[in-house]
């Protein structure tokens, strides 16, 4: 029996998964699609920040486009490591394109003028 806190929502139901996969404890057909997922391919949507290179000392939030598989979470860190845009940026300009090969692409979450 594997236990789970649901983090769909803010409710956060306690989940029990045994064995064969049937899911108690939660108040939503989203806890059961949660933690199947997360005992069976976890996946995180990751947010962080790349220089503005002609800015000094400035920093712009980015993210992926979709979750990304939790044991790759750390390589695509790597790659975003790498980059870098010149201002003017604009909320979802994409910086990289299927990171990784992944079906996810890096955007830009903040206009910096």
């Amino acid at each position: 029996m594997k236990e789970l806190t649901c983090i769909v929502c803010p409710r956060g139901c306690r989940l029990q998964v045994d064995d064969n996969m049937n899911v108690t404890g939660n108040f939503c057909p989203r806890g059961k699609a949660y933690a199947i997922s997360e005992l069976t391919n976890p996946v995180r949507t990751i947010t962080t920040s790349i220089r503005v290179s002609n800015r000094p000392h400035t920093l712009v939030s980015v993210k992926t486009t979709n979750p990304v598989p939790k044991d790759k979470i750390f390589d695509v860190m790597k790659e975003i490591d790498k980059l870098s845009v010149s201002a003017p940026v604009r909320i979802g300009q994409v910086v990289k394109t299927r990171v990784l090969g992944l079906e996810s692409d890096i955007v830009i979450t903040k206009n910096i003028d």
